[in-house]
């Protein structure tokens, strides 16, 4: 199967893992060997309950015996997305009351820019350097990473960057401002979370020129970070949240979610302001709909900052400058890239699997499913261990 995989599937990389996999279950994956691989990873942050979780998997077949697509995003009333949509904005404060279902993170910060400029009437976006929300060329316009863009351009103008944690760049959003876009917790620049209540200073500025907050929760929501949605740690609440990875529980999902007065504004001048043909999709939305259910009616939210507690206690070791993130978001932060592509290659050798984040060479990524066992942490943690020790005495 490899030398197909090269052959007829584009890849996004000169050097992919390429592992064949088999099949997958719980916190682990299996090759066409048979190998069994610890998975700290977790598909990118889009697999909160693991592989192949009974009441997700169980809510997708119940789903495919009763309709896949029947009509385009918005025109017939489909159980699986109305239940799910009702679900996401009873775990919100006021005025989040509506979600739009799209079929990634990308296409909802899409949405999102559009909304935030039919709002306003303006034109300018603010977002972070180093951010990422996104590979399509609006969300790519607010990546904060040049050398990722410039082979693109040119792409959406008016857009200025920030510096994540830098209150002086505040006064940058201005009444030209449509939105500020930013990510709750940074996650391609090395997991960085807001620092001295920098986000409520931001939504502070934001309303003081009439710009709206749009906050990308693609990756530190649902869950992740000991709460439903990350930006609950802060002391934040913005206009407009973006959702997606661990919200389908393996399926491809997006979201973004606001007020009733912003929402309807896609409605009309014009009509039809963003549509997708597959938004809301029934059997994906049933997988979504299990997965929040699971989450938000177990103790797995809680138990994400016992686990990073965990983490943190085991992995103590001199070439671990520092661990970067909240709950189970994670990034180990090395002295030299060379060591990440050791720890992370060596870890794969030996049935643990660990990934690189996208702009920070030094950091390793740890964001395993939320139903991890502490046991599972602890040999993986062994692993890590044992192979940072090779590395630092070689």
């Amino acid at each position: 199967m490899i030398s197909e995989f090269f052959k007829y599937q584009a890849q996004t990389s000169t050097h992919p893992l390429a592992m064949e996999v088999s099949h997958a279950s719980g916190s682990y994956i299996y090759d066409t060997a048979n190998k069994r691989y610890l998975d700290f990873v977790a598909g990118v942050s889009a697999c909160p309950l693991g592989h192949n979780h009974p009441k997700v998997v169980d809510a997708i077949k119940r789903q495919l015996d009763k309709y896949m697509h029947v009509m385009v995003y918005g025109e017939y009333a489909q159980q699986p997305a109305v239940e799910l949509t009702k679900l996401i904005a009873s775990h919100l404060p006021a005025p989040f009351e509506k979600t739009y279902l799209t079929n990634s993170g990308t296409e909802a910060i899409e949405g999102a820019l559009k909304l935030a400029r039919r709002a306003t009437g303006r034109s300018e976006f603010i977002a972070a350097k180093n951010a990422y929300h996104g590979n399509t060329m609006g969300s790519m316009s607010v990546m904060g990473y040049e050398e990722r863009k410039q082979a693109f351009r040119p792409l959406i103008p008016d857009v200025k960057f920030i510096q994540f944690n830098d209150e002086a760049d505040l006064n940058l959003i201005t009444s030209k401002t449509a939105c500020v876009i930013l990510e709750t917790i940074q996650g391609g620049a090395g997991f960085i979370e807001p620092k001295n209540n920098y986000l409520a200073k931001v939504r502070e500025r934001c309303d003081a020129v009439g710009a709206l907050l749009i906050l990308d929760e693609i990756q530190p929501g649902i869950g992740r970070t000991g709460k439903l949605f990350g930006f609950e740690n802060y002391n934040c609440i913005p206009d407009i949240i973006v959702s997606g990875k661990g919200l389908g529980g393996g399926m491809p999902i997006g979201a973004f979610t606001a007020s009733s007065a912003l929402m309807d504004l896609l409605q009309d001048k014009p009509k039809l302001g963003h549509i997708t043909t597959f938004g809301g999709h029934p059997v994906i939305a049933a997988s979504a709909l299990a997965t929040l259910q699971e989450i938000t009616k177990t103790n797995l939210m809680a138990e994400a900052l016992e686990k990073e507690a965990l983490f943190k206690k085991h992995l103590v070791h001199p070439l671990i400058a520092e661990i970067r993130g909240k709950g189970l978001m994670l990034a180990l932060m090395l002295p030299t890239p060379d060591m990440v592509n050791q720890l992370i290659l060596t870890a794969q050798d030996h049935g643990l699997i660990l990934f690189w984040l996208l702009f920070e060479p030094k950091a390793v990524r740890i964001t395993p499913p939320l139903t991890v066992s502490n046991e599972e942490i602890i040999e993986g943690c062994q692993v890590i261990l044992r192979i940072l020790d090779d590395i630092q005495t070689t």
